[in-house]
């Protein structure tokens, strides 16, 4: 992947702001989805290619079966989820399939290398982002692209993030859209 920066929106104001950017992909979250074919018909409009957090979509079950809805209906680009059964799905509709995992603690951690072990995503993202030492050690571990994502506040924390290893980084901070591509 060649985008540095993967804009995630929160509202539909965020949305346009993504849809007015030089960004191709951006990321959906906390979204309706009564809001989905809307969204997907803006961003096609636009040129723009989708990743939705399932787990994030109000009105539908995170589960296989409103995976396979969503990949059906709406022909994202990729899925978002903490779920392995989504990514199995997603992965078997040919969605790329990004498996989201929180860096709590080392039980956490290790729970996480098991379940990424199984599900093999195309990507892995990593909360709290602003932790390189951590991206680099599940990277050495797993050998799956990385997004960062969480946390991340600053272009400085935007470069460690990516020189420890991340693909992309994954934010809803408008600035950090905007100042990367200056």
């Amino acid at each position: 992947m060649n985008q540095k920066i993967l804009p995630a929106s929160t509202s539909m104001k965020e949305f346009e702001l993504f849809l007015k950017s030089p960004y191709e992909i951006g990321v959906m979250l906390e979204v309706h989805i009564a809001q989905l074919k809307n969204i997907s018909q803006m961003a096609r409009q636009k040129g723009k290619q989708m990743i939705y957090h399932i787990d994030m979509i109000h009105g539908i079950k995170n589960d296989d079966y409103a995976t396979e809805y969503i990949c059906q209906e709406y022909k994202p680009f990729g899925i978002i989820s903490t779920k392995s059964n989504v990514i199995l799905k997603a992965k078997q509709k040919g969605v790329l399939a990004v498996q989201r995992v929180f860096l709590l603690d080392s039980h956490a951690l290790e729970k996480s290398y098991r379940l990424v072990e199984k599900t093999k995503p195309d990507y892995i993202e990593v909360l709290p982002g602003a932790m390189p030492w951590m991206i680099k050690e599940v990277k050495e571990r797993l050998n799956t692209p990385i997004f960062a994502g969480g946390l991340i506040r600053t272009r400085k924390e935007v470069e460690n993030a990516l020189e420890a290893g991340a693909t992309a980084i994954t934010t809803s901070k408008i600035e950090l859209w905007q100042n990367w591509l200056k």
